[in-house]
């Protein structure tokens, strides 16, 4: 029998509790003016869990769901190899492999950084860059064919001009298409986003009371309820654990009188990142700014930003030197989830800081996640329900809670900070490192791509602070360069 009672159990077992403990029986996991009662227990022990609670919620039909991380096309392609122009006016332009159909036939594209040239062809003008213009792609491979719109001319009245070289690292901003006269037919947008799979996982909390123990409620009144909120207690901080670090799984057990059954394990949110910044040593004012714009100006624009963060990691940004930045805000608040909050004010956008617990149990005491709140997908395969039977045999009764639910990230906006040292090992996204000096880094670097906090020309003559750069190994891994890159 289904109760709408938060606590496990029918009314009989239960309601006498959730009333000694002040009413927190307002309702179960799923029902939203219920999640808001759920939310206030022991909140400050699970944040995540409290967030998926608040998350988009998605009701699916399968404990497998194929999950759609990035909704947004990409605003920009980039070259990986140099193209010499050697005086022709058409050529391919090598991409990689997974932007290569994303430039259709008459898309025209922004060469950043690579000037162009006068209406007349036959002078630079640098500041303003070059234009191309999408014939077709290769049929070899299936990389786009470009001329140059305004390219160099050897004479003012040819009718194509030149293009010019365009250097690897170039980013190519995608504008509109540009059609012939009489033309009305177009290539349609390849938007093919890449799933990727998401288990729900099958958790459960059961509390057998023996009807010994049921009868001294008139002398102890109180301990039935204690059991239960320390059993509600443990069930959410077991599975505010899981939604960090869990690892994804499918897997089959054989069950006694009941056959093969299949068991799934949901993917830990620390898993799912495709932004991963390295740190280590001491916060700067200027890192934080600088962790706000790659948060909040890349592709993917969160409405807001909440950093949940291990106790040493709040210690250092607690205990950042502010005193050469008095247009700094940094105020203490209660958020729009009820939390009390430091948020600290940027350009870029606001940052709110809270501590996770959770965080410190699993070993990451100097790490966190900048997450935008409301990018979080709640899929859940079945209503979370409570239930109460008589234990076989014995003189017992047995309340228990099940559901079957899976926290994902939605958008690409979302950055964890390792300040543990770990590498990029537990991701399969992009690894950054701030970088503070005229030197190039060496090859032992914990990443490939790099955040300029100052101007770097040891790197590049271009290397300018703010800018992201990436070290490129050659195809036979001997060799490297440097490329300028977009924030992803």
């Amino acid at each position: 029998m289904k109760t709408t009672s938060q606590q496990p159990g029918e009314v009989a077992t239960v309601s006498n509790a959730a009333e000694a403990t002040g009413g927190i029986n307002a309702g179960n996991f799923i029902d939203s003016a219920i999640d808001e009662q759920l939310f206030r227990f022991n909140s400050d022990d699970t944040p995540l869990m409290n967030l998926m609670l608040r998350a988009k919620r998605v009701k699916v039909d399968s404990p497998v769901v194929d999950h759609y991380m990035i909704d947004e096309p990409a605003d920009s392609v980039v070259v990986t190899e140099n193209f010499r122009g050697m005086g022709a006016t058409q050529g391919t332009i090598i991409l990689d492999a997974k932007d290569r159909n994303i430039p259709r036939p008459y898309t025209t594209l922004l060469a950043k950084g690579v000037s162009g040239y006068s209406p007349d062809g036959l002078s630079k003008t640098p500041g303003r860059d070059l234009m191309l213009f999408v014939v077709g792609h290769d049929n070899v491979t299936n990389n786009p064919v470009v001329k140059a719109v305004n390219g160099r001319r050897n004479s003012a009245d040819d009718l194509e001009s030149v293009i010019p070289d365009i250097p690897a690292g170039t980013r190519l901003v995608i504008l509109a298409n540009s059609l012939y006269e009489t033309q009305k037919e177009v290539d349609p947008d390849l938007i093919v986003p890449r799933p990727t799979q998401v288990f729900l996982q099958k958790r459960g909390m059961n509390q057998v009371v023996s009807d010994y123990f049921e009868s001294q409620k008139k002398r102890i009144p109180f301990s039935k309820a204690i059991v239960a909120e320390q059993a509600i207690a443990n069930f959410k901080v077991r599975g505010n654990r899981t939604l960090w670090a869990g690892r994804a799984g499918k897997f089959k057990m054989n069950v006694d009188r009941m056959g093969m059954q299949y068991v799934y394990t949901t993917e830990g949110l620390r898993w799912q990142f495709k932004r991963e910044l390295q740190h280590s040593g001491r916060w700067t004012v200027e890192q934080i700014i600088a962790l706000a714009k790659m948060f909040f100006t890349g592709e993917d624009v969160p409405k807001s930003a909440l950093l949940l963060a291990g106790k040493n990691l709040l210690e250092q940004i607690q205990c950042i030197d502010y005193s050469r930045h008095p247009e700094i805000q940094i105020t203490s608040m209660v958020n729009d989830m009820g939390w009390t909050v430091t948020n600290f004010h940027t350009v870029f956008g606001d940052i709110q800081i809270k501590r996770e617990p959770t965080l410190d149990r699993l070993g990451w005491s100097n790490s966190g996640a900048l997450i935008g709140e409301n990018r979080l997908v709640h899929y859940v395969y079945s209503a979370e329900q409570s239930f109460s039977d008589r234990v076989e045999g014995e003189e017992a009764t047995r309340n228990g809670i099940l559901c079957w639910d899976a926290l994902a990230l939605k958008g690409s906006c979302h950055i964890w900070i390792d300040g543990e040292g770990e590498s990029a090992a537990g991701s399969d996204g992009v690894t950054y490192l701030m970088w503070n000096s005229s030197e190039a880094p060496g090859d032992n670097a914990a990443a490939s791509v790099f955040y300029l906090l100052s101007d770097c020309p040891g790197i590049d003559a271009r290397a300018k602070a703010g800018q992201i750069w990436e070290r490129v190994k050659s195809a036979d891994g001997e060799d490297s360069s440097w490329q300028q890159i977009n924030l992803r």
